[in-house]
């Protein structure tokens, strides 16, 4: 049985099967996939979440976004925030942050930063 849930958002099927099979690594996880933030939406409305993955640059609704709405929703405010993207400017950065991301990684990212944020954001040793 899984202790926590984690909602990946990325367009690039092979990026979120990257992140995905990261994640994967991380025991009593489970993982949900959406294509997009209006996916991500959907998914967020059926079912609870204990961390999100997101990139920046998707169709219909980017993660910047997503992460803005997930903010300003009583019910899913309290869920931490990764921005994955290839958007490395401090703007990029600083807006994301400023919107409510809780940490912000640059592709090309490695197994080991996503890891870490996951642990950090889920308080598993």
């Amino acid at each position: 049985m899984a202790d926590k849930r984690i909602l990946v958002v990325e367009d690039s099927p092979t990026m979120r099967q990257l992140i995905a099979f990261t994640l994967r690594r991380l025991p009593n996880i489970a993982l949900v996939e959406a294509t997009d933030g209006v996916d991500a939406l959907r998914k967020l409305g059926g079912d609870s979440f204990d961390l999100i993955f997101t990139d920046i640059n998707m169709p219909i609704m980017d993660g910047l976004k997503l992460v803005s709405l997930v903010r300003s929703d009583p019910a899913l405010r309290h869920i931490p925030i990764v921005i994955i993207t290839t958007e490395g400017a401090a703007e990029d950065r600083q807006r994301g942050l400023a919107l409510g991301a809780n940490d912000y990684l640059i592709k090309p990212i490695q197994a080991s930063r996503i890891l870490a944020a996951a642990r950090e954001l889920l308080n598993i040793a």
